[in-house]
Formats: structure tokens, C-alpha cells, sequence
């Protein structure tokens, strides 16, 4: 009994020592951690006399959570400039409220940061729930005096002629009224449209005539663990869309994890990403 009491005690500090390890790298390496990660999406809602588009996304910045501070802001537009964009959009979520070892970063240091984006077609913006917690209306002024483009239930035409493609971004759906209808509204039937949205959850009531949907919001779940999945995902759909590239009745969604944390400083499984979406035909 002795011998097997000594065996439990060890393994019980041996699994201590182990999730301390891990807690430790999750909170110290992984919020630091930037990745840039490529994926490539084939619509039947792009057209094949259209070019591919790489599209880099940003989202869920969150800038001031820990371990990430200007310095990485400065890094994410460097590392997005250098993988070529054509369009760089942004999903919303420049600030934080009350991140553990974070601090605040007002939204127009941010936004001038941001003006060192360079995209052929631009950077185009929609706003999340924590821009809309602190201000909304500040948050899209200091961007749009940034030259970034900031869309709400609207859409905008990019390129001209045969090449010409549309832009559509909805607002937040956890504190503004969201009308997908009134986005496309001005969307000739026959152009292809990519729409920006903060929040994954519209996606279920995208129109098939979409290209591509992209989101952030989730975090990825900011931690994946073994077996179990993603413990945490603020999304009514739970996993669902959580992370990376679904498919649904042929309509396509990408989840970006996004660059920042939120509520707790951790990462373990999901680093922060700058994505970089190719839009293609089938």
C-alpha cells in the first residue's frame, strides 16, 4: 500500500508540475506566438473570368492584451504587407476591456498603426462587440481618418469593369441591429460579393450568392485541448464555427483566430494568426 500511495503521489506531482509547465507556456508563449497561415477557398460564387484574390485578415487585435502591445501591432502590419495582400479587411475587435495583465490602448493609437496597411484594393473594416462597448462611432472615425473603409449592413464595389467584385459588411450582432438584406442590397445579382462580419453566428442565414463569409470573434476558442476540443467558444453554435473553413449547402465560411485574447491572457493550441484567404473559382 505504501509503494502504491508513493506511485499515486507521484503521479498526481508529476501532473501537476505538467499543467503548471503548460499553463505557464500558454499564458508567457502563446499569446505571442504570431503565425501567418494560408488557406484557399474554391466558390462557385467567384467566377472563373475573375482572378484569384488573397485576401489577408485581421481580427479580433485586441491591442494591449498581454504580450501583445504596439510592438506586435507593428508586426502583424509588416508580416501582412510582405504576404501581398490584393484586400485586407478587418473583423472588428481593436480594443479590450479588463484583460487580465492587459492594458488599455486607446483606438487611435491603434488606427494609426493600422494606416502602415498596404492592399492594392485597399483595407476595409467592420466594427465588433468591444469596439461597440467602448465607443463604436470613435472607433470607426479614427480608422476611416486611418483611410481604412468601415462598412455597416452596406457594400461597396471594388475594380472596375468584367473584374469588378463587391465588399459587404454587417454590423456586430451582439450590439447592433444586423440586416444582411440591406448589405446586398446594392449588389447587381450577377457580381460576386465577400462578406465581412464580426460575428460567425449570421452565418446560417448567408444567401448562396455569397462567395466567401469571413468572421472572427471566436478566438478559435484561444485554447484547444487534447481529445476534448475547445473548451470555451462564444458562439450560440458552440464548435460549429469555431475555427477555419466550413462548408455548408455550398456556402463557405472562414473563422480567423484573430491576433489578440480576451478575458484570460491565454493561448495553448491556437496561436495568433494573420490569415491569408485565396478566393478562387471551383
Amino acid at each position: 500500500m505504501k509503494r502504491r500511495s508513493r506511485l499515486a503521489l507521484a503521479v498526481a506531482a508529476a501532473a501537476s508540475l505538467a499543467g503548471a509547465i503548460l499553463l505557464g507556456w500558454a499564458v508567457v508563449v502563446g499569446p505571442g506566438r504570431l503565425v501567418v497561415r494560408e488557406t484557399r477557398v474554391r466558390s462557385e460564387g467567384w467566377p472563373a473570368t475573375r482572378p484569384p484574390l488573397r485576401i489577408a485578415v485581421l481580427t479580433d487585435l485586441h491591442v494591449g492584451s498581454f504580450r501583445n502591445g504596439l510592438d506586435q501591432l507593428d508586426e502583424v502590419v509588416a508580416r501582412t504587407n510582405g504576404a501581398h495582400p490584393d484586400l485586407v479587411v478587418i473583423l472588428g475587435d481593436l480594443v479590450i476591456h479588463d484583460v487580465l495583465l492587459g492594458r488599455f490602448v486607446p483606438p487611435e493609437t491603434t488606427a494609426a498603426h493600422l494606416a502602415g496597411l498596404r492592399a492594392p484594393h485597399g483595407v476595409v473594416a467592420v466594427l465588433g462587440n468591444h469596439d461597440w462597448w467602448l465607443d463604436g462611432t470613435r472607433v470607426r472615425e479614427d480608422l476611416e481618418r486611418a483611410g481604412i473603409l468601415v462598412l455597416e449592413n452596406d457594400a461597396t464595389p471594388i475594380g472596375d469593369g468584367a473584374r469588378r467584385f463587391w465588399v459587404a459588411g454587417l454590423a456586430d450582432l451582439w450590439t447592433r441591429p444586423v440586416s444582411i438584406p440591406r448589405a446586398l442590397a446594392r449588389v447587381p445579382a450577377d457580381e460576386p460579393v465577400v462578406l465581412l462580419t464580426h460575428n460567425p453566428d449570421v452565418f446560417p442565414g448567408v444567401p448562396a450568392r455569397v462567395a466567401l463569409t469571413l468572421a472572427g470573434h471566436t478566438h478559435g476558442g484561444q485554447v484547444v485541448v487534447p481529445f476534448l476540443g475547445r473548451p470555451v467558444v462564444p458562439s450560440r453554435y458552440g464548435q460549429r464555427y469555431a475555427y477555419g473553413l466550413i462548408v455548408e449547402g455550398g456556402r463557405a465560411l472562414f473563422v480567423s483566430s484573430g491576433v489578440g485574447t480576451s478575458l484570460l491572457p491565454v493561448r495553448f493550441g491556437v496561436p495568433p494568426e494573420i490569415a491569408i484567404v485565396t478566393l478562387s473559382a471551383p
